[in-house]
């Protein structure tokens, strides 16, 4: 399925002409068999998707647990149908959640406030991160918004290391299902939770949240904050960065992870 589709379109004092707009399609999740939750995402990336959601959500602890990602059209969307370990599918079953998803909230349809408020452990210090990294990653990471450029209507996420150099970017319509992609693919090939994480949105708590669940102690954010996600990065020992844009930005919590601040 394609995430982009071209539909004519009238600009007032113009002729028709081709805009290419992104495409946003219900995906289903299937665990061992189990259907868990619906939302509305790019159909791109898809098995990354599948695994970053996963453990962004707490349902696996690890990538091992995940022993098959299998993606399945349908005229109505597409169904990802995930074969877990036993241990986590139990887990699973006992907290299970029934969400209708929607790419602007990624807490719709909890069940409960313990559900929200998920009891994960603080992110480890880690190494110490150039601010002027953060810079040079945000720089670098329009010219690979492929999606973006060409319709204008999706959010990225993606990651940078020491040097500033940004890898496994990922768009999609719902800014927390691109950081789950980039989650995702990061996992998928063992790479380790040192660097950052950029996302082109505002920084949400659950955005906080899927962070800290994978381990990653910075998310920095070309906008704002919500006063919920600055409270959860503080509690769970996560850099939260925000406005950054340029040579500029704005450390809500724990700045002394960041180096090449300047008085």
């Amino acid at each position: 399925m394609n995430a982009q589709t071209q539909f004519s379109v009238t600009r007032p004092g113009s002729l028709s002409s081709l805009d290419t707009v992104a495409e946003e399609t219900p995906v289903a999740f299937e665990f061992n068999g189990i259907s868990h939750t619906v939302m509305l995402a790019t159909p791109a990336d898809l098995k990354d998707f599948a695994l970053g959601f996963s453990l962004s959500e707490g349902i696996v602890e690890r990538r091992s647990e995940v022993f098959d990602i299998q993606v399945e059209e349908a005229s109505m969307g597409i169904t990802l149908q995930l074969e877990i370990a036993g241990g986590a599918f139990a887990r699973l079953k006992e907290r299970r959640r029934s969400l209708a998803g929607r790419t602007g909230c990624g807490l719709c349809g909890a069940e409960s406030l313990q559900q929200v408020m998920r009891d994960l452990s603080r992110v480890a210090d880690g190494a110490p991160f150039q601010l002027t990294a953060l810079y040079e990653g945000m720089r670098r990471l329009p010219a690979q918004q492929l999606l973006q450029q060409s319709t204008g209507a999706v959010h990225a996420a993606c990651h940078v290391d020491a040097d500033g150099n940004i890898s496994h970017v990922r768009e999609d319509v719902g800014r927390h299902n691109a950081l789950d992609k980039t989650l995702g693919a990061l996992a998928a090939i063992d790479v380790s939770v040192e660097g950052a994480l950029l996302i082109t949105s505002r920084a949400s708590f659950e955005m906080v949240q899927k962070s800290a669940a994978v381990g990653y102690g910075i998310l920095a954010a070309v906008s704002a904050p919500t006063a919920a996600a600055v409270r959860l990065a503080d509690k769970l020992n996560v850099t939260l960065v925000g406005f950054l844009r340029g040579s500029n930005c704005a450390i809500y919590t724990h700045p002394q992870r960041l180096q090449g601040m300047t008085p």
